[in-house]
């Protein structure tokens, strides 16, 4: 980075990898733990990060991995998503090895939304095929096979269409109010009842198509993109509001929408409604000297639906679990609490129901502070650490009163290691959010290494790497697997993520053991230093 953020110049920071590296990221030797490790109080730094490794933590990102590919959910395989057994098996696997350690482990349910994928699958002609799709908003619900019938469409260029505009519905603009028209021209002349529908997209609005579709009597209604130009290929979902069709509408791309339009042409149409479920987060917590100041760390453990999110969040997940393992025996100043999060990936939903709880049982006024792992190990990373007093001056609000305090752990920390580093806003993107609301007002912090962000040339200066490249390529999608964290899929810089990985895992642990003993500098509460050793 150019600027005052990065203490140390790229220079610099080349100059020292060859050194830090042996020592600190690559497999082998320097990444076995001691024998013995889980039984070690590990009281002092030197002794609690010769026990978190590299090793370790790619062993529990490996666990979750296992558990995706075994999950064998009807909608969502391979993943490790809220609410598919892919993340309760997660949930049991950490929960267990907390509970074996000693510590108090809570799961703590919260309910939320689920929502099943949407299906469009060509059955005829062959071969069949699976589309990408997705449901309009304000979409019906059902689950269609039937023949596909094209309704007035228009695949020679320039592509010009009125597609499913013309029926017993009628608008006098794009986005007017829909009114009847029973006189007017039909697109839907002869349409054949419970058929599908395959409608282009253009002409008047994705409401008006739907109405029409569903008035002329289309069980289903598939919407493709236009095609007339380079922006109107790819798949579409858009939204039928202010119309409320009862059958189901999905979306296709331009190329996908020609093969359905083929003679002959059957499919599958699948839209479920939301289903209301109960999962848990799990939160596990040793005592301290003090009951009445907590030092929480959390993750999300869950995935996204499309794959098993071994770096989204099996990254912060696996590292502040053995983080949590190793400092088992310790004897803290501080009570610690660990929480692993899930329904992340559908709107912060188990941080934020937590924190609302602990706002009406009044135990959020024994919480010291809060600190955020989501991401830590991205291929093309930057390290990020969460801008406390918005001294980068980036636009977002500088977090509550303390946070610059624990940015500056996490600062010194990696100014000791000649390795710079970068501000990041507090967005509101992760668990965090909840803690740093004005109602709530917790001290925050945390880590970060980049998700679908492109990394600029000075980056890839001070921090190698790709330039205009994500700094996770894989950033929700399938590949976002263990073998990809660690060979650096879609990265010209095969396993980066791992020295990300090794480098935070690290920091996350000298951060745990800096505030387990004391928060004095965040809220004036008194502690005592690390005992037995100075700070690396």
């Amino acid at each position: 980075m150019q600027g005052r953020r990065t203490r140390v110049s790229a220079v610099a920071f080349l100059a020292t990898v060859a050194a830090t590296l042996a020592a600190f990221v690559l497999p082998g030797a320097a990444t076995s733990a001691p024998p013995g490790c889980a039984n070690r109080t590990n009281t002092t730094y030197q002794t609690l990060l010769e026990c978190v490794t590299l090793e370790g933590v790619r062993a529990h990102q490996q666990e979750f991995q296992d558990i995706a590919d075994a999950n064998d959910d009807e909608f969502y395989p391979d993943t490790r998503a809220a609410g598919t057994e892919g993340y309760a098996e997660s949930v049991e696997y950490v929960a267990g090895l907390l509970e074996d350690a000693g510590y108090n482990v809570t799961l703590d349910e919260f309910q939320f939304q689920f929502s099943f994928p949407a299906i469009l699958r060509q059955l005829t002609p062959a071969p069949a095929a699976d589309y990408e799709t997705g449901a309009f908003t304000n979409s019906g619900f059902g689950d269609v096979t039937g023949n596909v019938i094209p309704v007035d469409i228009n695949l020679v260029p320039p592509r010009a269409t009125t597609s499913g505009c013309d029926g017993n519905f009628t608008e006098a603009a794009v986005g007017a109010p829909i009114v009847p028209d029973p006189g007017g021209p039909d697109d839907f002349a002869g349409f054949a009842a419970g058929s599908i529908a395959l409608i282009q997209r253009g002409g008047c609005s994705f409401g008006l198509k739907a109405t029409n579709a569903q008035s002329a009597g289309a069980a289903a209604l598939i919407i493709f993109n236009q095609g007339n130009s380079p922006d109107r290929e790819a798949l579409i979902v858009g939204t039928v509001s202010p119309a409320t069709p009862t059958i189901p509408v999905v979306g296709a791309s331009f190329a996908d929408g020609a093969l359905l339009a083929r003679p002959g042409s059957t499919a599958r149409v699948r839209v479920l409604a939301t289903e209301t479920r109960t999962d848990v987060n799990v939160i596990a917590e040793l005592p301290g000297n003090n009951p009445n100041n907590v030092v929480m760390a959390g993750a999300h453990l869950d995935s996204v639906t499309e794959g098993p999110g071994i770096n989204d969040n099996g990254s912060g997940s696996a590292a502040i679990l053995e983080t949590a393992l190793m400092m088992a025996k310790v004897k803290p100043q501080n009570t610690l609490r660990f929480a692993w999060w899930g329904a992340e990936e559908e709107g912060l939903v188990g941080s934020t129901a937590y924190v609302a709880e602990q706002v009406a049982n009044g135990g959020i006024d024994d919480i010291a502070l809060y600190l955020n792992y989501d991401m830590i190990g991205s291929p093309n990373y930057v390290f990020f650490v969460y801008d406390g007093d918005n001294s980068d001056a980036t636009g977002a609000p500088a977090g509550p009163p303390g946070s610059k305090e624990i940015e500056d752990v996490y600062e010194a920390y990696y100014t000791s290691r000649g390795i710079p580093y970068k501000g990041t806003d507090f967005s509101g993107r992760s668990d965090y959010g909840p803690f740093i609301t004005p109602a709530v007002n917790i001290p925050s912090g945390g880590l970060f290494t980049g998700a679908e962000g492109i990394k600029t040339a000075a980056e890839a200066t001070t921090w190698g790497g790709t330039a205009g490249a994500q700094y996770d390529p894989c950033y929700h999608i399938a590949c976002d697997t263990f073998a990809g964290t660690g060979s650096g899929a879609g990265s010209t810089a095969p396993g980066r993520g791992l020295i990300a990985l090794e480098v935070n895992s690290d920091l996350i642990a000298y951060a745990q053991l800096t505030f387990a003993f004391s928060t004095e500098t965040v809220n004036d509460v008194p502690g005592r230093p690390v005992p037995g050793s100075s700070a690396p």
